[in-house]
């Protein structure tokens, strides 16, 4: 008998398309205009997640200067900022291996705006196509290498330069979704 993999998680939460995700960060904030229309799966399970707390009081994990920087793993949660840039192993597991526990589709693929611009919000992902979850990254410069294999689901509108300051360790202190004009 084969394997049998979870059933991609289909998010409940209805985009509207005129999200805008809120990072308030140790470092400061950001303001990233969502893609409800190119990548809705990927905004829907991002707003239901930041809506439920998920995000809060994690740290951001993985700093590669010119390259990315990430957040988004459950398993910084209980972590001081000085372990995670460390890269040390926490009490639920290494900082970049945890998610929330499902797994969404891919929409790199029927994504007509997937650049990764600079300041663009993708989702990480395994090797597997459908394997994002939870965890996210900010490009820092243009990475059009990663178009045809990672979803992007938003660009930054404010804060361009807080992303470039992030490193790994450093603290999302909430992720809010507000609406433009509201």
């Amino acid at each position: 008998m084969g394997f049998i993999k979870d059933p991609l998680y289909v998010p409940a939460y209805e985009v509207v398309g005129d999200e805008v995700a809120v990072f308030d960060t140790s470092r400061g904030i950001i303001r990233v205009r969502l893609d409800g229309e190119g990548a809705p799966v990927h905004v829907a399970n991002f707003c239901e997640l930041a809506g439920s707390g998920f995000y809060d009081g994690l740290k951001f994990h993985r700093y590669v200067p010119g390259f990315v920087i990430q957040g988004g793993c459950p398993n910084t949660r209980e972590m001081t900022s000085e372990q995670v840039a460390r890269g040390e192993v926490g009490p639920t597991g290494r900082p970049g291996t945890g998610g929330p526990g499902y797994r969404i589709r891919q929409e790199y693929t029927t994504n007509p705006r997937n650049s990764h611009d600079d300041g663009a919000l993708a989702m990480a992902r395994s090797m597997d196509p459908d394997s994002a979850g939870s965890q996210f990254y900010f490009c820092l410069g243009p990475q059009h290498g990663l178009d045809s294999g990672y979803t992007v689901f938003g660009q930054t509108i404010e804060g361009k330069d807080v992303i470039g300051e992030l490193r790994a360790g450093d603290v999302i202190n909430s992720v809010r979704i507000e609406h433009l004009g509201a």
